[in-house]
C-alpha cells in the first residue's frame, strides 16, 4: 500500500466513523458534524461551500435544515450512508485533494465529475433533443465504461452521470458498475419510463445509484414534448422510489414555452410532494442541425429564473442548481474539464454536454492524454470567459468566444450524421447573447455592486 492510500484510507475511516455518529442522533449533531469536517478539511478543499452550507444547516427552522432531517425519515439507512461516504468522503474531500494534485502536476483541468453516455439509443423522441444526432445504434462498452471509472478515479473522480440516448436502456450495465465500483456516486439523467420494481430493488441492493428524472413540468406540457403518457409513466416511477425510500431528483430543461411553469412556486411544491430531494435546470440550447432556437427562453425569462430559484432555495426543502444561472457560485463555466467533461456513446471526449466538438476519443486516447489536448487547454486558458460569471458560457453568453476555441485546437464535430459548422450554431445564439448581457449585467451589478463585464465576450466572430 502506498502512503497516499494508507493516508486516504485513515482519513475515510475517520470520516466514516463521524458519519456513523452523525446517524445516531441528525438533529444534534449536525453542527457537531459541521465543525469536525472542517478541522478535518485541512487543504481547503470544501472551505467555500462550508462557509455557505453552516449557517444555514445549524439554524433548525430553515429550509435546508429541513431538508437534511427528511433524509434520514424518507432515505434507506444504508442508501443514505452509502451515498454520504461516495460523495462527500470520496468524490469531494478525498477526491478533490487528488484532483487538485494532478492539476498541478499535469498542468491541465482534472474534472469533479464525468458526464458520460452508455447509449445513443432512447425509447422517447423528445422535441429538441440531440441525441437521436449521434445516430441510435452507439453505445460504449461496459469494458470501456469500467476504464473510464477506472481512469478518473486515479485522478481523483469519483462521481460519475449518466446521460444519453435514455441510459437505463443499458441498466443492467450500470448495475454492475455500481456494483464493482461501490466507492464511486453514480447518477443519469432518465426520463424514468423504464424504472420499474424490478430495478428499484436493484437500486437499493447497490446502494450509490441516484436517479435524475426529467420531467417539463405538469402533464400536458410534459406529454407534449417526450409524448403522450410519458408524464403518468414518470409519475409511476416516482411513487416506486418514494415507497423503496429511495433518492431522486428531477432535471428541467426551461424553454420559451415552458419557463413560467417550471419556475413557478405550484410547480415545485408538486416535486417536492412526490418525493424530490434535489432540481437540476438547464436552459434550452439549439445543438443540432435539425434544433429549434425559438424554443431558446428569452431574457426575461431567464431574468425570472435566475430570481425563482433563489427565492425557493432559501424557502423549501429542496436542494436547487441552474446550469448557467448559478455560475456566479462556481466561477463561471465548469466545462472543459474544470469541473466536468461528457464522453458520448462514439467515446468522444467532448468539454461540455451541449458542445458537440472533440479532438480526442476515448477508444484512442486516455483521460490524462485527452486533458491535456489542444480543446481541453483552450479551456483552461480562456475560463472564465466573462467577468460576469451570470454569462458563463462561451456558447450562449459570449459570441465567438467557442468559434475560436474549435477554430484554434482543430477540434471536429462529433455530430455522425450531420456534422454542424460551429459558425451555424454560434450564429443560432448570438440575438439571445445580446439581449441577455444587459441583464446580466445589471443583475451582477446589484449583487456585488460593481460592473464586472468584460470587454473580450463581446466579439461576434
Amino acid at each position: 500500500m502506498t502512503d497516499r492510500s494508507m493516508f486516504e484510507n485513515l482519513q475515510s475511516y475517520g470520516l466514516k466513523k463521524a458519519l456513523a455518529y452523525l446517524d445516531a442522533d441528525p438533529d444534534n449533531n449536525i453542527p457537531k458534524i459541521l465543525d469536525w469536517v472542517k478541522k478535518f478539511d485541512k487543504d481547503g478543499i470544501v472551505e467555500r461551500q462550508m462557509s455557505v452550507i453552516e449557517p444555514v444547516l445549524k439554524d433548525k427552522n430553515n429550509n435546508w435544515h429541513k431538508l437534511a432531517k427528511s433524509l434520514y425519515t424518507d432515505i434507506d439507512p444504508g442508501v443514505r450512508r452509502r451515498l454520504f461516504e461516495n460523495f462527500l468522503i470520496n468524490a469531494t474531500i478525498l477526491g478533490g485533494k487528488r484532483q487538485r494534485n494532478a492539476r498541478a502536476e499535469n498542468n491541465c483541468n482534472v474534472p469533479w465529475a464525468i458526464l458520460m453516455d452508455p447509449t445513443s439509443a432512447c425509447n422517447l423522441h423528445c422535441t429538441g433533443c440531440w441525441a437521436a444526432d449521434y445516430g441510435n445504434n452507439m453505445n460504449m462498452s461496459y469494458d470501456t465504461l469500467d476504464s473510464i471509472v477506472e481512469q478518473g478515479k486515479e485522478l481523483g473522480t469519483y462521481m460519475y452521470i449518466y446521460s444519453g440516448g435514455e441510459p437505463l436502456v443499458r441498466k443492467d450495465d450500470i448495475i454492475k458498475l455500481c456494483e464493482k465500483h461501490d466507492d464511486c456516486a453514480f447518477l443519469a439523467f432518465t426520463n424514468a419510463t423504464l424504472i420499474d420494481e424490478k430495478f428499484a430493488d436493484e437500486m437499493l441492493r447497490v446502494k450509490n445509484f441516484v436517479p435524475a428524472i426529467s420531467v417539463e413540468g405538469f402533464e400536458e406540457a410534459t406529454d407534449s414534448r417526450r409524448g403522450e403518457g410519458t408524464y403518468k409513466a414518470v409519475i409511476k416511477a416516482m411513487e416506486i422510489l418514494k415507497d423503496k425510500k429511495l433518492p431522486f431528483g428531477i432535471s428541467c430543461c426551461y424553454t420559451s414555452a415552458n419557463a413560467e411553469v417550471i419556475g413557478s412556486e405550484e410547480y415545485f411544491d408538486d416535486m417536492i410532494a412526490k418525493g424530490a430531494k434535489f432540481a437540476w435546470f438547464f436552459t434550452y440550447m439549439p445543438v443540432g442541425n435539425d434544433s429549434a432556437p425559438e424554443l431558446l427562453a428569452r431574457a426575461d425569462q431567464r431574468k425570472y429564473m435566475y430570481h425563482q430559484i433563489r427565492k425557493f432555495r432559501s424557502t423549501k426543502p429542496i436542494f436547487t442548481m441552474d446550469f448557467w444561472n448559478d455560475g456566479e457560485y462556481v466561477n463561471g463555466c465548469i466545462a472543459g474539464g474544470r469541473n466536468y467533461l461528457h464522453i458520448n456513446a462514439n467515446g468522444d471526449i467532448e468539454p461540455c454536454a451541449f458542445i458537440h466538438y472533440s479532438d480526442s476519443n476515448i477508444h484512442e486516447n486516455t483521460l490524462l492524454e485527452a486533458y491535456k489536448k489542444p480543446l481541453f487547454m483552450q479551456y483552461r486558458e480562456n475560463q472564465p470567459f466573462n467577468e460576469n460569471h451570470l454569462r458563463p458560457c462561451p456558447l450562449l453568453d459570449n459570441p465567438g468566444r467557442l468559434t475560436s476555441m474549435i477554430d484554434d485546437s482543430g477540434a471536429k464535430s462529433t455530430d455522425m450524421k450531420d456534422p454542424e459548422d460551429v459558425r451555424d450554431l454560434s450564429a443560432k445564439c448570438y440575438d439571445v447573447a445580446k439581449k441577455w448581457a444587459p441583464v446580466a449585467d445589471e443583475l451582477w451589478v446589484e449583487k456585488h455592486g460593481c460592473n464586472a463585464c468584460s470587454s473580450n465576450s463581446n466579439s461576434a466572430k
